[in-house]
This record gives C-alpha cells, sequence and structure tokens, in this order.
C-alpha cells in the first residue's frame, strides 16, 4: 500500500512539474509575441500599434530619465512628444531577451533595446517589463527603460 501511495506521489509531482514547464513555455511564447508585435508596429511608425501591449489603465507606470509616468494615455503623449514622426522613431530591435515567468500570471522581461536612426543618430538602452495575464491577455504593466 505504502509503495502505491509513493508511486502516486511521485506522479503527481512529475505531472504538475509538466504542466508548470508547459504553462511557463507557453507564457515565454506570449510574450515574445507581444514584444514581436510591438516591434512591428513601432517600425511602421504606429506608435498607437506600439502602445497596444501595454495595459490601457491609468495604473501602468512607465519609469524613463524623465521620471514616472503613469497611466495609458500620458504614456502614449510621451512618446508621440519624443518620437514625432517615423525619422525620429526609427527602427527599434529587442535583444538579450530574458523572460522570467513569476507566476501563473506574472512575469518579467530583461533586454536591451536599440533604435537605428540614420538622421537622428541611434539610441539604446535596457529594460525591465512586468507584464501580466489580464483577461487572457499579456500585457506590460510597468515599464522601467533607461
Amino acid at each position: 500500500m505504502r509503495m502505491k501511495l509513493g508511486v502516486l506521489v511521485i506522479s503527481l509531482v512529475l505531472f504538475a512539474t509538466s504542466v508548470q514547464a508547459q504553462r511557463s513555455a507557453a507564457s515565454r511564447q506570449a510574450i515574445n509575441q507581444v514584444l514581436a508585435t510591438q516591434t512591428a508596429a513601432w517600425n511602421r511608425g504606429d506608435v498607437t500599434g506600439f502602445m497596444q501591449g501595454y495595459w490601457h489603465s491609468d495604473s501602468l507606470v512607465f519609469i524613463g530619465k524623465r521620471g514616472l509616468t503613469y497611466g495609458w494615455q500620458p504614456t502614449l503623449d510621451n512618446y508621440r512628444r519624443n518620437y514625432p514622426d517615423a525619422s525620429a522613431m526609427g527602427q527599434l530591435a529587442f535583444s538579450n531577451l530574458h523572460i522570467t515567468p513569476l507566476g501563473a500570471e506574472v512575469a518579467q522581461v530583461v533586454g536591451r533595446w536599440h533604435l537605428t536612426r540614420p538622421t537622428a543618430g541611434d539610441l539604446e538602452g535596457h529594460f525591465l517589463l512586468v507584464f501580466r495575464r489580464i483577461e487572457g491577455r499579456w500585457v506590460i504593466i510597468a515599464d522601467h527603460s533607461s
């Protein structure tokens, strides 16, 4: 009886570990897709499309070199002010991405961003994003970019 119980417990642990690994892989893939969609929007000069990766909420927080910005609309307004046209926006690339699920509904992403801007000069830096799954969709709820 003890042997059967032991086998059952081990089987349940292995099953739970397998399910968690599958969820983590699915979360990483979904978050990668959000970042790819944002990159494509940015590179076609679509700031509003880029912002679709962010939580459309007054509770969104963006931390940049000028300090804190709260809210989706103020963050969009800042992007529009700082990148008024496609030339100023340039071409965005993300690299060195490290996506770490912190739970079933939360993950962090650390990486590097680079804007190639032939006429305005390139820009680059690092970022830490906090993603959360809200209503089945992964969105950025906090962005610290430098």
